[in-house]
Order: structure tokens, then C-alpha cells, then sequence
């Protein structure tokens, strides 16, 4: 099956086809790690691991690069008001960021860059821009000519007249003209700087990714995406520097998802509006934020609310429901009936729905209409069994293929149900610690008790059910109490 993506560069919907198949190169922009990842973080996220797994799903063998901005105002500024170096401030967040990821069930990236250790590169991509004409040193600081780059502006759709009409240059300017942009800052007092041929310093933003791309995937990638409101300047900087300094196309396909909103203004860290992933987690389950963004098209923008994501949770309940529902059906008395059951052939129609939305653009909430569409099916075949008080075998088999069939896709090309998240890995660890000892002494139960009581307070309370359940079979009794959570034998 063949896949059309809307390439931001052409304005166009346009067949995939990669440059050395069936590898597929990708790269996004990652966070600047100076706080907690938010929703808008968790969306562009989401989008790309998607897309992501489906080319996997179609064969591909797909090469993901996701960097992280390690070094820039906001972290400098960050580590001042905490009076600590600028790179523990990036650590803890990376830290953070992973934890975040985790929850979504975010795939891991091949290689996850950090701009502190690739500035030799950075500096070399400056070099060889200054040596080509394309950039000019003044007073320490570099500079990239946007005049001396005639395609500027194609990926945005900006021209330089009109963008030179709305630039303000003050007197002290180093700059020649108003849009040049920086590639190497001069070091200023109490920042972190390193060597260069212009002094010390360090990398402007628009540079970092073209390095690092350079030396992770090659001069020309497959897909370079993001969040729609890095077309300006950012990606238009990168495709300046790069393609100035190697005349060849920077990416074949240009990706971007529009952006989440809160009541119509779009979130961000700097107008204070935003809801941090953390928060998210604490109110409702990962794949509720999953499924939310799921149900709107990667280009569209998404406005976020809690009502939305309360009514994203019902549907959400509704979709594990039906799996679950499938024990139900087997716990019934059965009894055999003629002919194959019509569910085995809407199971087949639904999939070839739910790929064929995928290959269109992408189309994620027509996906899910066909998935809902089964899942209505299903709830007519257990209403019938639940009346009946019992179930046919032929019902029993085309349920128990929907499910599987519901499970693979969901699982694999959307990344929902899966269970190697932050809650599968506490899940897993104290499964491994229940394994671990046929009997339970009292270090390993005061052990489970800390983790089920760091659950409960991050209000993954189905975790916590676990460990008192589990423990509950194995002879041990929780009592939480209003001094703390004690375990007695039964």
C-alpha cells in the first residue's frame, strides 16, 4: 500500500517515495530542556511516533533522529534563578522528558543527539558556510547572508521583501541586514562558551540541527518534521544553511502538526497557558492524551480542554471495555449454529478502512471512525449474548478476531494497550520482585509498600490495586491507615 503525505515545501499531498528503500530516514526537532514537556510537546511526539510505526508496519526500516537542546537562553537563565550549572538544569529535564515519554509509549529514538557534543561539528557546518560565502564573522558572532541565499523563504512562503519590511535593526547591530541570523554567539560573562575559530562562544539554534543531521543521516534525509510553528524561522534557516553549503535538497518531505491550542490562543511556556504532561498523567491515563490527539489530524489544530479529555476518557473506557468484554463472552455457556458469523467479514472491511485512512495523509480520526465502527459491532454481539445467557461458538470465534485484529493495530500502529510505559515498568519490577522470593520477607514487603504508596500519591491508583492484589494472593493484607499504608499476614 502506497502512502501520500502533505509536504510543507510543495504545498502538495505526494506519493512517499524514499530515497534508498526500504530504509526511511526521519528527523524532528526535539525540546529545549529547561522544563517539564507539555501537551504541545506531547502532541508532536505522538504524531511522529505514529507515522513512525506505520512505515514500519508497511516495511520500512526507519532510522528516527530526535535531538535535544542542551544549551540555550532559557536553560542559561533557568540555571541562574537556581544558581547551579547550565547543565544540571538540561540533565534533570532530559531526565524528565524520559519519564514523560515513557507514559506515551513514545519508541525510542536510534540516536538522540545533544547539541553540547557536537560542537566541532557545528563549527565545521559555520566554517564551511563562511568559506562559501554564505556567512560572514562580525566582533565574535556569525552570521548567516540570507541575501546571499536566493530560495529563502520557500518552505514558509515568505519572500525577503516582505520580511525586510517588518525587521527593526538597532544601532548596535552586528548584523548587516535585519534578517541575517546568528550561527555562533560571542561568549558573554557567566555563559558557557567553547572555542572557535571566532572566539569563545556557542552555537546559535538554526545550526544545531543541520550538524547534527549531517553526521546522523546523511546531507539529504527522507522526512524532517516538527511543529508547525517551526517553519518560521527555524526550518527555513535550517534548509538555507544546509542546502547553501551542500547544493543538494535538505529533505524530500517537510512534515509538520499543527499546534495544540487552549481556547483558541496556542500553548506555550512563555504566555503561561500551558499544561505540563506530569498533570496530564495525574488526572487521566497516557493513552487518553494518546487517543485525544488521535481524534484530530495531524495538521489541524487541536484546542485543548479537560472536557475534551473527559470525553476522550469515555471513549477510551469504551474501546478497553470491548476487548475485555471478550472474557466475559467465554465465561457463557456456548452452542453451535450454522454458517461463518458477518463480524469476520466487517473485521476485514474495517482494516482495509482503517489502512486506507493511513494512507491518505495520514488520516488518524477516520482510522478511528472505522475502529469505533467495529467496536459498536461488538457491543450488539455481547447485548445478544447477555441476553440470551449464552453465546455461539461462531459468535465466540469472530469476536475473539476482532479483538485480535483491534489489539494488533491499535498496538502497533497506533501505540495504544501497550504495557512498557513508566506503569508497565513499576508493574513489571514488582512482578520480578514477587518472582524473586517464594517467601516474602519483611524488607521486600516494606519495599512494595513504598512503591504502591508512590503510585497512589501519582494517582496510578490501577497500578496500586495491582500490588495489593497481588500481594493479597500470596497471603499478605494491606491496610492503608491515616499514618501510612501496613501490611499484616492473613
Amino acid at each position: 500500500m502506497s502512502l501520500r503525505l502533505y509536504n510543507t515545501l510543495t504545498g502538495k499531498l505526494e506519493e512517499f517515495v524514499p530515497i534508498d528503500p526500504p530504509n526511511v530516514s526521519i528527523y524532528t526537532c526535539g525540546v529545549t530542556v529547561y522544563d517539564d514537556s507539555h501537551v504541545g510537546h506531547g502532541r508532536s511526539l505522538i504524531v511522529f511516533d505514529v507515522l513512525r510505526r506505520y512505515l514500519e508496519h508497511l516495511g520500512y526500516r526507519v532510522r528516527f533522529v530526535r535531538n535535544f537542546t542542551d544549551v540555550d537562553d532559557k536553560i542559561i537563565n533557568r540555571a541562574r534563578q537556581e544558581h547551579t550549572h547550565f547543565m544540571n538544569v538540561a540533565n534533570r529535564y532530559i531526565a524528565s522528558y524520559y519519564l514523560d515519554v515513557g507514559a506515551l509509549h513514545i519508541k525510542p529514538a536510534e540516536v538522540e543527539p545533544r547539541v553540547t557534543e557536537h560542537i566541532p561539528e557545528i563549527i565545521e557546518v559555520i566554517k564551511g558556510l563562511i568559506e562559501k560565502g554564505y556567512a560572514y564573522e562580525s566582533e565574535g558572532d556569525v552570521y548567516f547572508s540570507v541575501s546571499a541565499f536566493p530560495e529563502y523563504g520557500k518552505l514558509s512562503k515568505r519572500n525577503t521583501e516582505e520580511l525586510e519590511v517588518g525587521a527593526r535593526i538597532e544601532p548596535s547591530e552586528k548584523k548587516k541586514n535585519p534578517l541575517d541570523f546568528a550561527l555562533w554567539k560571542s561568549a558573554k560573562a557567566g555563559e558557557p562558551a567553547w572555542d572557535s575559530p571566532w572566539g569563545p562562544g556557542r552555537p546559535g539554534w538554526h545550526t544545531e540541527c543541520v550538524a547534527m543531521i549531517f553526521k546522523h543521516l546523511g546531507q539529504t534525509i527522507d522526512i524532517h518534521g516538527g511543529g508547525l510553528d517551526l517553519v518560521f524561522p527555524h526550518h527555513e534557516n535550517e534548509i538555507a544553511q544546509a542546502e547553501a553549503l551542500t547544493g543538494k535538497p535538505f529533505a524530500r518531505y517537510w512534515v509538520h502538526n499543527g499546534l495544540v491550542t487552549v481556547g483558541g490562543q496556542k500553548m506555550s511556556k512563555s504566555l503561561g497557558n500551558y499544561v505540563t504532561l506530569k498533570e496530564v498523567y495525574s488526572r487521566y491515563h497516557p493513552d487518553v492524551l494518546r487517543l485525544l490527539v488521535l481524534f484530530t489530524h495531524y495538521r489541524s489544530p487541536l484546542d485543548f480542554s479537560w472536557e475534551k479529555m473527559e470525553e476522550t476518557k469515555r471513549a477510551y473506557e469504551r474501546l478497553v471495555g470491548a476487548l475485555e468484554d471478550l472474557e466475559l463472552l467465554k465465561s457463557l455457556p456456548t452452542y453451535e449454529e450454522r454458517g461463518t458469523h458477518p463480524l469476520f467479514e466487517k473485521v476485514k472491511e474495517v482494516e482495509e478502512s482503517f489502512f486506507h485512512a493511513l494512507a491518505e495523509d495520514f488520516n488518524t480520526p477516520q482510522a478511528l471512525a472505522s475502529v469505533f465502527n467495529l467496536v459498536s459491532e461488538l457491543g450488539k454481539v455481547k447485548s445478544k449474548a447477555l441476553s440470551q445467557g449464552k453465546v455461539s461458538l461462531q459468535e465466540l470465534q469472530a469476536y475473539e478476531f476482532a479483538v485480535s485484529s483491534l489489539r494488533k493495530n491499535l498496538r502497533g500502529v497506533f501505540g495504544l494497550l501497550e504495557d512498557f510505559g513508566t506503569e508497565g515498568q513499576v508493574r513489571k519490577a514488582v512482578e520480578r520482585e514477587l518472582e524473586a522470593g517464594q517467601v516474602l520477607d519483611e524488607n521486600l514487603l516494606d519495599l512494595l509498600v513504598e512503591v504502591r504508596s508512590m503510585v497512589r500519591k501519582e494517582r496510578v491508583f490501577h497500578v496500586a490495586d495491582f500490588i495489593r492484589d497481588r500481594l493479597k494472593e500470596l497471603g499478605i493484607v494491606l491496610e492503608d491507615t491515616p499514618v501510612g499504608t501496613k501490611w499484616r499476614k492473613a
